[in-house]
């Protein structure tokens, strides 16, 4: 299935309607400008928690509309600009967005989203509202189980909102919309997308097709994907072991009453990909992935003063890796790690209610969660079985105050339980001749979390905003129990048992325009961590066991810490249409981001990204669109123990795409887009930073790839 459809050319769903929509299939901007979506969607009296729609009049006629503002940034890329990229993984398809970047352990397999420099378990992924549930947060060389091309739209949440998902998500959530479980915005009919595409850097090749078709009370979706690259080329030649391949297939349907709906999907990822690096390419190391994913969603919408809505998400997973290499001249499984985990979301939206701080609309709602990790051969001496248990409430509030003025209020309680087997270590990390003792450990946690937020409207379709949070998150079990090695990352893992809660006090302030010539998303935030959880190099070096440390060098030791920390950063993007042109329009871009981390005494939080700074010149019309830009890393020399500087980078993108709307509906096609996107064109030597393995991995060298998409 996999190679069949890599050949297939290229389709997308559109199902969206009216004069907005018209726009956006006509036009497309190079999309830097950022929306917060508010968690509470209102059914009635709308005007209790949206903007003042005189500060957003219709755009003018070629410009891409941009959501409201609301209280939290949120990055969204579009499915047409996840085409424009070159990115296999959602964490290359953000690397260059302002705030967030990307693990890059192993391109185009294993590159899981960074936010604000926060990685692994405080940023959660998840698709359609459920949590991905894998075991990405465990290790960076373990890929995240949802592919760009099963996605219509990703969303990166940052601040309040993200209460709303979790404590885990301190950092942020990585939110993959589609439509595998129907939500009745398809218009009735059948509806479909074929896409496929090629890129020079890799030998790549990828292919999709989804299929929907609405009744009158019962909608059907499928989708099926696939792609295959080979080892991919860098300015400093071939990186070996870096080739993959994956697929995908998801069948799901809904039923709907006049009062809601209800739907299920069931969906199954595969994935074999490689992992470079000096000593897993000479041992062939490679992971064997398969994840079955069944979610469910709906919604019940009652005759009641009282309730506006009810809605629920649900999601179970089975989910096993292999991790392969050649061990001793045979080829050999040498770990496994399973996850069996559930999740379940439960809100009840109430109805506007008059207040003495004017309107307010609430929604209230409890969250459950279950994980079982499991692991067997060399993964059991990293990490032995372990189970979580969750069990949270939360609440939000959002106020009118006054017509341009709004206050939102949000508030969450977990409970966390986490059984694990634990191993007590010496002070330095260094065998002394005696085993470690294990220890049976049930630890419980009960993380308290609130935030408040105020957003004005200042004119000129100008918002400004302020928030302000404090979010406790338990450990998790491969911080609290991690032992051993772990092959795939060259690392010897140490955790800790005795771990606190982690606690961030946070304040934002914000500027945005959403319409107009200039629109702009400007954000400034300062983070005080009270006992920062993060992987601390100790300078040992070790071997397959804990009696090598010390004494053979394979493997470099790391072990989780706590230490206060802060963290402050800044994140800029705009966009001016500068004039017309040639029938079209010509426009600028630029960006700019940073975070800057230290602890309490003044060292340096480790992996932390460089300042980077950006911008483009674009062209669009209602049928093509063209870009040409420029990202600029700075070298990142604040850097914690134990580890290296790194050097700067540019990085060039060019775009060119053209789409041909179908007028006649008897052909029964709506639009077909066909575009070439070249990605490091001055083939840069390309290091991240934030990656463990940047000193022997380097990032795609100059490419080119071609893309194809049909939608009817």
């Amino acid at each position: 299935m996999g190679r069949w459809l890599a050949g297939v050319s290229a389709l997308t769903i559109v199902s969206v309607t009216g004069p907005q929509a018209q726009a956006q299939q006509q036009v497309e901007l190079p999309e830097i400008v950022v929306r917060a979506a508010s968690p509470i969607v209102p059914r009635r009296a709308p005007t209790q928690i949206t903007v003042n729609p005189g500060i957003n009049p219709a755009p003018p006629a070629g410009v891409l509309p941009i959501a409201d503002p609301t209280f939290a940034p949120v990055t969204v890329v579009t499915r047409a600009q996840l085409d424009r990229s070159a990115a296999t993984t959602l964490g290359d398809a953000l690397f260059d967005r302002p705030g967030v970047t990307a693990s890059t352990f192993a391109p185009g397999a294993a590159s899981r989203p960074v936010i604000r420099g926060l990685d692994n378990n405080r940023v959660r992924v998840q698709e359609n509202g459920i949590g991905a549930m894998d075991v990405s947060e465990l290790g960076e060389d373990h890929a995240v189980p949802i592919d760009p091309l099963a996605a219509q739209q990703v969303e990166v949440v940052r601040g309040p909102a993200t209460l709303r998902y979790g404590s885990q998500a301190i950092g942020g959530v990585v939110d993959v919309s589609n439509n595998r479980i129907p939500d009745g915005r398809l218009p009735y009919g059948v509806h479909g997308m074929v896409q496929g595409a090629g890129a020079s850097v890799d030998r790549g090749a990828e292919g999709a097709v989804m299929l929907d078709a609405t009744g009158r009370n019962f909608a059907v979706h499928a989708d099926a994907y696939g792609r295959t690259t080979g080892d991919y080329r860098t300015p400093l030649g071939t990186q070996l072991n870096s080739a993959t391949r994956s697929h995908g297939q998801a069948l799901g349907a809904s039923w709907f009453t006049d009062k809601g709906f209800i739907g299920f999907a069931v969906s199954n990822f595969s994935s074999l990909y490689h992992v470079p690096g000096i000593e897993p390419a000479a041992s062939n190391t490679r992971i064997d992935l398969n994840q079955v994913k069944f979610s469910g969603k709906g919604e019940y919408r009652p005759d009641s003063m009282m309730v506006d809505a009810v809605r629920y998400w649900l999601g179970a997973v089975d989910y096993k890796h292999d991790e392969k290499a050649v061990i001793g001249g045979l080829d050999s499984v040498a770990s496994t790690f399973r996850n069996r985990e559930q999740e379940g979301r439960f809100e009840v939206q109430l109805a506007p209610i008059a207040t003495v701080l004017g309107p307010m609309t609430t929604a209230l709602g409890v969250q459950l969660g279950h994980q079982k990790l499991g692991t067997d051969g060399e993964a059991q001496g990293l990490l032995a079985p372990a189970q979580t248990t969750t069990a949270a409430a939360y609440i939000f509030n959002e106020h009118r105050l006054t017509e341009t003025l709004r206050l939102q209020t949000a508030g969450r309680i977990d409970s966390v339980g986490v059984d694990g087997t634990a191993m007590l270590f010496p002070a330095n990390f260094l065998p002394t001749g005696v085993d470690p003792d294990e220890q049976r450990r049930n630890l419980h946690f009960t993380p308290a979390s609130g935030s408040i937020g105020l957003l004005k409207d200042l004119g000129w379709g100008v918002t400004a905003s302020i928030t302000g949070q404090i979010v406790q998150r338990a450990p998790r079990a491969p911080e609290l129990f991690s032992r051993g090695s772990h092959e795939a990352t060259q690392t010897f893992e140490i955790g800790n048992p005795d771990l606190k809660m982690e606690q961030a006090s946070s304040v934002e302030i914000g500027l945005k325009r959403a319409r107009g010539d200039f629109r702009f998303e400007a954000n400034a935030y300062y983070t005080r961590y009270k006992g920062f959880i993060y992987k601390r190099l100790t300078g040992n070096l070790c071997g397959e066991e804990f009696d090598d440390c010390g004494v053979e060098d394979e493997l470099t030791q790391v072990v989780y810490s706590q230490q206060d920390a802060r963290f402050h950063g800044v994140e800029i993007s705009a966009q001016y249409d500068v004039m017309p042109l040639a029938g079209g329009i010509l426009g600028i871009d630029g960006q700019y981001d940073f975070v800057h981390a230290t602890f309490a005494d003044g060292t340096n939080v480790p992996r932390m990204p460089p300042h980077r700074l950006g911008g483009g010149v674009s062209w669009r019309d209602a049928n093509w669109f063209v870009r040409v830009g420029l990202l600029h890393a700075f070298a990142q020399t604040s850097i914690a123990a134990h580890e290296t500087p790194t050097a700067g980078y540019d990085l060039l993108k060019a775009e060119l795409s053209y789409t041909h709307h179908f007028a006649d509906p008897r052909l029964g096609l709506k639009d077909a887009t066909f575009g070439l996107v070249g990605t490091n064109l001055l083939d840069r030597v390309v290091r991240n930073h934030v990656s463990f393995n940047k000193n022997e991995v380097v990032l795609p060298g100059a490419s080119v790839k071609a893309f194809a998409r049909v939608t009817f």
